[in-house]
């Protein structure tokens, strides 16, 4: 077996989900020379400027930050040519790689990403899963092109997508399945080993758009089960919004149900609103909310919203 050789890595990444990664990278035994990530940006009620979690993390680690707002000048590639990496990891930094940057590693650059590509290319991998209610999802381990995600993969993990999963427990569990397999990959690549690299199919290609919060309102004329999808897709962002007899509220948490068959009432319309929860009527079956946050406050079982709002009472 070929003696371990200590690879040069510079690790480029932002949010939370990214964090793992660069654990995996500095316990992996390489030597991290820089990490880059997005310029501090105005966060919270004051909008005074934030370091990104990476950077956070990279800072208490002792590794040297660099925070271009491009890496398209010759400038920010000259940089990090000095570097001298060997290999470039990248997990959702935020930024556009050019050819040229990619060229600089001698290994090239690495991504994780958090679907089965070629399903799910793009920024919102993990929440359009849920939308569209896959059964299954998981990580890649992809080498960069200069496509959108359209390098072969080099390692992957799966896991189901369960009846209660949300957008925040899939992220969690997909960013300690990403840092696993870049794990797998570093020891592999430090080894000397290369990594059987597999062409992406075109077929079942889909892309994954961006999040956008006019999407989070219900529309009651959709499905049950697809509301109750979106509730769980949304949460912790932008987070499902609907219109409770004339209230905008926020719901946290819901399950859908069949219609009831004594009758075929109008999307939107309240059916029952007790300590159960609040069931509304949608182009097929109800949507029953348990959990919502009223403007202002925060997320409360339905039987308290419905105490508090005794004229919504059914039973």
């Amino acid at each position: 077996m070929a003696a371990a050789t200590r690879l040069r890595l510079v690790f480029a990444g932002t949010p939370d989900f990214a964090v793992p990664g660069l654990r995996a990278c500095i316990e992996s035994g390489a030597e991290v020379v820089a990490v880059y990530t997005q310029p501090d940006r105005p966060a919270g009620r004051g909008r005074k400027l934030a370091p990104s979690p990476v950077k956070q993390a990279a800072l208490a680690a002792g590794i040297p930050v660099e925070q271009p707002e491009s890496l398209k000048t010759p400038e920010a590639q000259a940089r990090l040519h000095d570097h001298a990496p060997d290999l470039m990891v990248v997990i959702a930094y935020g930024l556009i790689l050019p050819r040229k940057v990619l060229a600089i590693p001698r290994l090239g650059c690495w991504n994780v990403h958090a679907s089965l590509l070629p399903r799910w290319r793009g920024a919102a991998p993990i929440q359009r899963a849920i939308l569209a209610g896959d059964a299954e999802t998981g990580v890649c381990l992809m080498q960069m092109d200069a496509g959108l995600d359209t390098g072969p993969v080099l390692l992957e993990r799966r896991t189901a997508i369960t009846s209660d999963d949300t957008g925040g427990s899939l992220h969690d569990r997909l960013a300690a399945l990403g840092a696993e397999v870049l794990q797998e990959g570093l020891a592999r690549a430090s080894r000397g080993e290369s990594l059987p690299a597999t062409p992406q199919s075109e077929t079942g290609a889909t892309y994954a758009r961006k999040l956008d919060k006019a999407e989070a309102k219900l529309d009651f004329t959709q499905p049950a089960a697809k509301l109750e999808r979106k509730v769980r897709a949304f949460d912790s962002w932008p987070v499902a919004e609907a219109e409770l007899a004339g209230e905008r509220v926020r719901v946290w948490r819901a399950v859908a149900l069949p219609s009831p068959e004594s009758r075929v009432p109008s999307p939107g319309q309240i059916l029952t609103a007790s300590k159960a929860g609040i069931d509304i009527a949608c182009g097929s079956g109800a949507l029953r909310i348990l959990k919502l946050q009223r403007a202002g406050g925060r997320a409360i079982d339905a039987a308290d919203y419905v105490n508090a709002r005794a004229g919504l009472r059914t039973a």
